[in-house]
């Protein structure tokens, strides 16, 4: 693979459709409609924006994907074999099941027609058939009779291409893939947390896609509803928000986004930047809690909101209090607004053992498929209660397992994700969600995996996903890539997704600082929305000033070896797949992409493994006493920092060759080639300079 300069995948994000998907020795079976030059799409005489602009999409696919040159016609008169319509459905069409939101019929006899129940239905009837003719890599369908709707409504996203960045071709990859809304971080009237945005433009390029806009609210701090102009605040900013853009979808809102000074006696009275005025006052803080004045709260946000948009969903996300009691969560379930959309995140809060010692879940992560206790408890109180249910779901593919990856090549993993949410569907009535958060989406495998997955007819999700490694890597290949993904799922599930690992040396990978004294910053992009803000040096030696919080990362100590021993598993594993389908004598180039994404991961576990070990040899040489007892602990400390070293070297040809690896639309480049070699100049820094000096140190105190 050719090395890429900085942000060059965006040119991949940008191909809607793959070039050259067609191989010409495979031929029509007698049960298919083989399809050629002078292809025609009939459109007929349609005004609807979806519908056409599906249908000029529909013939670049086939000009770029299937070498057949194609026409869209609009005067509905286009008929025979070598054309293909497109039309709503009326009466006189039995679309069965698949009459709802987004649903189609696809007929295949003599020709092919396509069905919408809406407009955006028809634009996915399109967009399957690429589907089935990319997976038979040739343009033919099989007879028969299609029924597909989507069973997750709506599928939110955050932008993967760039933080607030959308470009009609990206919109379109998305729309491809089956999501239907997009996340914006809005902090006013055409305003977003990395600056202008004009929203009624995203909102109407959007629709062209079959795309909805929903504001996610980053209207900073809140007002306690019986406090004075606390009606007019929520006017200033929610309600002039759908004032300004009634186009608007939804709203979602978060606890620590809505923080406020509350009346209830079960939370603290400051809000996170106030400084205590007394003792600290370990009560939770207003944000982390369901406090009993939320209902009014969202009352007053709805009343604001419903003035412009009647319809608009308003979801409150329940995610800063997944760890409080389940009374208390449910108790404010219970009491929410009618229309009020809940919303929990799938797998957090759980706790389990590894190796003896007992790790709890501090972010989203894939190494728990789920659901977990915490969601369930609020899927059967929504259930009980009538409220609507979301969830975030993680489904576009990436966690803040790793936080520079693009997406986690775990998919026996993401399967049971999909089969447990498949679940929650039947048991809870679970309805749609979040797909990702600010790490955004980026189509993948995964992507395409998650599509089908939730689509009724529900069809086998390890069949479906055998005909995409065949269509993406190869049918001779299919076993073999099989294998190299099970080693990989299976080394996801020894995983240790902790606050240390997931915030610490599993967010930028092998350019994570190993401080010997006070934590070096990462050097960071002053334009990034969190930058190096969002990265912690976790490993403490000792308690001190620095620790604001008590929790159980106070304890580190208690479980480190065992986490070690782990994430030593998770390597092993991570290699065994590598080598599987380095085996592989005909790679492609997807697949040599997905291997070096592979190593790229087993070196970012490596560095995890490191920064523990590095934290022991720390703990123990603040704890030594004797002078002859402290050769050899700096000894090994310079051994470890030269193997680190040499594992940031080692990750340098990954990123060069895949310009996604290392940046986060939220933190931007933070692990590329210029920051891996900025954490090899700060680590032989502290091999040459800190420890040489403390060795000096030594000897003069000795």
């Amino acid at each position: 693979m050719k090395k890429e300069n900085r942000y060059d995948f965006r040119k991949r994000m940008l191909e809607v459709h793959e070039k050259d998907v067609r191989d010409y020795s495979k031929k029509a079976p007698a049960d298919a409609v083989a399809l050629e030059d002078g292809l025609i799409i009939e459109i007929g005489a349609t005004d609807d924006i979806v519908i056409q602009t599906a249908g000029a999409d529909f013939v670049d696919f086939f000009a770029v994907s299937m070498g057949i040159k194609a026409t869209l016609s609009t005067t509905g008169k286009a008929s025979g074999a070598n054309v293909i319509t497109v039309a709503l459905a009326d009466d006189s069409v039995d679309m069965g099941e698949a009459a709802s939101y987004k649903g189609f019929m696809i007929e295949v006899d003599d020709c092919i027609r396509v069905y919408g129940y809406d407009a955006r239905g028809a634009a996915q009837g399109l967009f399957y058939l690429e589907d089935i003719m990319c997976m038979n890599r040739a343009p033919y369908v099989e007879k028969g009779t299609i029924r597909k709707k989507p069973t997750l409504v709506p599928r939110m996203i955050h932008s993967g291409y760039g933080m607030e960045e959308w470009p009609d071709e990206y919109l379109m990859k998305v729309a491809h893939d089956g999501r239907d809304a997009l996340m914006v971080f809005v902090t006013g009237i055409n305003q977003t947390r990395v600056g202008y945005l004009d929203f009624n433009d995203l909102i109407a390029r959007a629709a062209k896609f079959g795309l909805d806009v929903y504001a996610y609210s980053f209207f900073l701090e809140g007002k306690q509803p019986e406090e004075e102009g606390a009606e007019e605040f929520y006017e200033n900013t929610y309600g002039k928000l759908f004032e300004h853009c009634p186009g608007l979808k939804g709203l979602t809102l978060v606890g620590e986004v809505m923080e406020y000074h509350s009346k209830d006696p079960r939370v603290s009275p400051y809000l996170c930047y106030e400084a205590f005025s007394d003792l600290p006052d370990l009560r939770p803080k207003s944000g982390w809690f369901p406090c009993c004045d939320y209902p009014q709260i969202l009352e007053m946000i709805q009343k604001v909101v419903y003035k412009h948009n009647k319809d608009a969903d308003i979801v409150l996300w329940s995610y800063n209090w997944g760890f409080q009691p389940e009374d208390v969560r449910v108790e404010l379930i219970n009491n929410l607004p009618k229309g009020i959309t809940l919303q929990a995140t799938f797998e957090m809060f759980e706790s389990w053992k590894v190796n003896g010692a007992t790790i709890r879940g501090a972010d989203y992560t894939i190494a728990v498929p789920g659901p977990g206790k915490y969601f369930t408890s609020e899927a059967i109180a929504c259930k009980k209660k009538g409220v609507p249910f979301y969830t975030m779901s993680m489904a576009a593919g990436v966690t803040w397992d790793f936080g520079c990856l693009p997406y986690i090549p775990v998919p026996y993993q993401w399967i049971r994700r999909f089969e447990a949410m498949r679940e929650a569907q039947e048991k809870w009535d679970l309805l749609g969600g979040m797909e990702c958060h600010h790490h955004g989406y980026y189509p993948s495998i995964i992507t395409k995996l998650s599509k089908h997955a939730f689509l009724s007819p529900a069809e086998s999700m390890d069949d479906i996903f055998d005909r995409l490694i065949m269509s993406e890597y190869g049918e001779e290949n299919l076993a073999k890539v099989k294998e190299g993904y099970q080693r990989w799922s299976e080394a996801m599930t020894y995983y240790t997704p902790t606050t240390s690992d997931l915030g610490g040396a599993s967010r930028v990978g092998p350019a994570y600082p190993f401080c010997l004294y006070e934590n070096t910053p990462v050097p960071h992009q002053k334009e990034a929305m969190f930058g190096n803000r969002v990265i912690g040096n976790f490993y403490r030696t000792r308690l001190n000033t620095f620790d604001k919080k008590i929790s159980s990362e106070n304890v580190l100590n208690l479980r480190i070896i065992p986490e070690m021993h782990s994430l030593e598993t998770m390597r092993k594993l991570m290699d065994e797949g590598i080598a599987v389908l380095e085996s592989i004598p005909n790679k492609n180039e997807k697949l040599l992409r997905e291997i070096n994404l592979g190593k790229y991961m087993a070196h970012c576990v490596q560095t995890n493994i490191n920064a523990k070990r590095w934290h022991i040899l720390k703990s123990k040489l603040n704890a030594t006493f004797v002078k002859e007892d402290l050769y050899p602990i700096l000894d090994d400390m310079e051994a470890l920092l030269h193997e680190e070293i040499a594992n940031a070297e080692e990750t340098i040809p990954l990123v060069e060759v895949d310009s996604r690896l290392g940046w986060e639309p939220s933190m931007l480049y933070l692990g590329d080639k210029a920051q891996l070699e900025w954490k090899i100049r700060q680590v032989n820094y502290v091999l040459d300079v800190e420890i040489g000096k403390f060795r000096i140190d030594m000897e003069i105190d000795g």
